[in-house]
């Protein structure tokens, strides 16, 4: 997410600070530079040009000021209005109706069907019930794919035999009201391209029910076409919020930049994975740093939490106090590892890490799949004596997890270094060491 613009900015930034003072030369070259980089991350060229003239007459107003640092204050004011230019401050969704209602739209393929079952997810876990409500007759599968959705989250969906969605949403609400249900959370349909039909049937359901929020989803990648189409629905609907989706394949983000300035909506939600978990409240201080390069471990240190459980931290942390820690101890911590998503996302939350920095890491989620099946391929007392694992044994193991006896080796190694290191450590329980254990403790 952010690849290109976050690497441009990043060298942008290097020159900046070594700058000995701010002067007319390098407030144009630099303005000049940032310019570039947001043409060519696709962002609207009337958003460019109204975010560099803000910077630029900002910097100008700073010349004069005795500054130890110049160009980290010329880096704090494009952070400061790119955060404005995205909004200022995040926005959730506001829901005072019982049922309160959520309308999805948007063009085919944007993915309004699977952001539904990702926000239906995230309001269960919050306590709330929720109705899915499949008013797309016209794609082919649409609806089976919502009750496929449903199924796998454990939320109900509404069915019904009319191909009439005003009729469909109508029968589900009252449905809603019976029940008692917190949310419906309508999936209308998509077309592949803006047309009269669809924009007229969207905005009889909108007339008709009033949500409490219309949210239009948009692909991310689409780049200037996702501003276009965010500002002739938002003509017809008066859409509440944005969200953008498919982000973890954008590496320009000119969508994310565009949409707040060019249509006055705030973007509420992003899409950062295709599980059912990989979305985001937008908040856009953390993006803006996240695009600027500075990281976010806010948002690293949130998911961790959502993790690491303290009881389970606490019994690892004993464990490495006494240097008991074992192999069936390392893979637990490599399975809550995995649910905090892939690892190339996790690290581009830490700053500095850049596409560059990225793809010379080589990072390969499937690594540890294999570490698993090889710890897997042992018996109870070799994974809690894992010294004892002979010659014989390692070929055993590597035939059961279908990895070579080189990669079993490897991974003995790396965990009798991990036991040395543990047994050297003074005070291993007052350092509180940002180790898998305790990493989600720290705020």
């Amino acid at each position: 997410m952010f690849g290109q613009i976050t690497e441009q900015f990043q060298s942008i930034f290097k020159n900046l600070r070594g700058l000995g003072k701010i002067s007319d030369s390098n407030i144009n070259d630099t303005v000049r530079s940032i310019r570039r980089t947001l043409i060519d991350a696709d962002v609207n060229f009337k958003v460019v040009k109204s975010f560099v003239s803000r910077v630029e007459k900002k910097v100008i107003g700073t010349k004069v000021l005795n500054s130890i640092k110049p160009g980290e204050q010329f880096i704090k004011i494009v952070r400061d209005e790119l955060t404005i230019l995205l909004g200022s401050e995040k926005n959730d969704l506001v829901l005072n109706g019982k049922p309160s209602i959520i309308l999805l739209a948007g063009l085919q393929g944007a993915g309004k069907t699977t952001f539904a079952g990702k926000l239906a997810l995230r309001e269960k876990k919050s306590g709330k019930s929720v109705l899915l409500v499949p008013a797309d007759t016209y794609r082919p599968a649409a609806i089976e794919q919502l009750i496929t959705l449903g199924k796998s989250i454990n939320v109900p969906v509404f069915e019904s035999i009319s191909k009439d969605p005003l009729e469909i949403c109508k029968n589900a609400i009252r449905k809603a009201k019976s029940l008692k249900i917190d949310i419906v959370i309508i999936d209308s349909a998509g077309r592949l391209h803006i047309d009269d039909e669809m924009m007229e049937e969207v905005s009889d359901i909108a007339k008709d029910f009033t949500p409490d929020e219309i949210l239009f989803v948009v692909d991310g990648m689409t780049g200037q076409d996702a501003v276009r189409s965010s500002i002739a629905f938002n003509d017809l609907l008066s859409i509440s919020g944005v969200v953008l989706t498919k982000m973890d394949g954008d590496t320009r983000g000119g969508a994310a930049v565009s949409i707040r300035e060019a249509t006055g909506v705030p973007i509420k939600f992003i899409g950062d994975s295709e599980s059912l978990d990989g979305f985001q409240v937008f908040e856009p201080g953390r993006i803006a740093d996240r695009i600027l390069g500075f990281g976010d471990i806010v948002s690293l240190v949130e998911k961790a939490q959502s993790i690491f459980d303290e009881e389970s931290s606490e019994m690892v942390n004993k464990k490495m106090i006494s240097n008991s820690f074992d192999l069936d101890d390392f893979r637990k911590q490599l399975n809550q590892l995995k649910k905090m998503g892939p690892m190339n996302q996790v690290l581009s939350l830490m700053p500095g890490m850049n596409s560059k920095i990225m793809k010379n890491l080589k990072m390969d989620d499937r690594q540890i799949n294999w570490t698993e099946a090889m710890i897997n391929s042992m018996t109870i007392n070799e994974r809690k004596y894992p010294e004892n694992i002979n010659g014989s044994r390692r070929l055993r193991i590597s035939k059961g997890s279908g990895r070579s006896v080189q990669e079993v080796n490897s991974l003995l190694k790396q965990f009798f270094q991990l036991k040395k290191m543990m047994k050297k450590m003074k005070n291993f329980d007052k350092l509180k060491l940002p180790t898998m254990a305790n990493f989600g403790k720290f705020n």
